[in-house]
């Protein structure tokens, strides 16, 4: 910023030069240079801040939308997923809630609600417990194991060590698990296909080539006389005086 303002002021000097140079009788000319060379020196650096106050007020505010908010132990507490959309609620079914040092409570029950799209094979994640200054004063794993969407179970947390009264609490989702059918496949685009399968679609398909069907009848000639007959059968015809079979029948080629 202390370059980009000293590079401001030479130019505004050499732009002052300028309008000196300017003849006396030129007086109300000189006197507009000076208002609009005053006036671009006095933008920029407005200009140039606004963008990174903007950018960085967005993203903070994105940042705290996205973050599990504590609540009073009578509301849902709402866990998020690594994109950011609500996962799980959970409500807490055990109503004193009261601990000490010397006396701390152990464990605490609760229901948790699949509030997600998934099937969750597994899912466990943290409790924790925070007295009337926000000072946590308790934490505690919970588990669960086959959560469908939109239904919910009871469970507890058995690492629980609370050592106040709280007055608010708040879950985070450590592990979310689901079904390997669940996961969406990537779409691959049209060139990414492999070389191979571009180079089957483009050749034309081409059909086996198979033998002509046999015939269903022959014809046989024998001095000028023709019969026809049915292919397999056998046929008995005079010659020489002397009855003769001819069986006629495919052969392999």
């Amino acid at each position: 910023m202390q370059a980009h303002r000293r590079c401001l002021l030479i130019n505004c000097r050499a732009l002052f030069e300028v309008g000196g140079a300017i003849e006396e009788e030129s007086l109300s000319l000189k006197y507009i240079v000076s208002f609009l060379v005053l006036l671009a020196c006095c933008s920029l650096p407005a200009r140039a801040q606004q963008p990174a106050g903007a950018t960085s007020s967005s993203s903070s505010s994105s940042q705290a939308a996205t973050a599990e908010q504590r609540v009073p132990l009578a509301e849902q507490a709402i866990a998020f997923d690594a994109t950011g959309r609500a996962a799980l609620a959970a409500r807490l079914l055990t109503t004193t809630l009261n601990g000490s040092n010397d006396a701390p409570l152990r464990d605490a029950r609760l229901v948790i609600e699949n509030r997600s799209a998934d099937f969750y094979t597994y899912i466990s994640g943290w409790a924790t417990f925070y007295d009337a200054a926000g000072v946590r004063c308790g934490e505690g794993m919970f588990k669960l194991d086959a959560l469908a969407t939109q239904e919910s179970a009871e469970t507890d947390t058995p690492g629980l060590r609370l050592t106040c009264a709280p007055s608010a609490w708040r879950i985070v989702a450590l592990n979310l698990l689901t079904r390997a059918g669940d996961t969406a496949r990537p779409i691959l685009p049209a060139q990414a296909q492999p070389a191979s399968a571009a180079t089957e679609a483009a050749q034309p398909a081409t059909t086996a080539q198979q033998p002509d069907p046999m015939p269903l009848f022959v014809n046989i000639s024998v001095d000028g006389q023709a019969y026809r007959v049915p292919l397999g059968s056998t046929l008995e015809i005079p010659i020489n005086k002397k009855r003769t079979k001819i069986t006629v029948s495919a052969s392999p080629q």
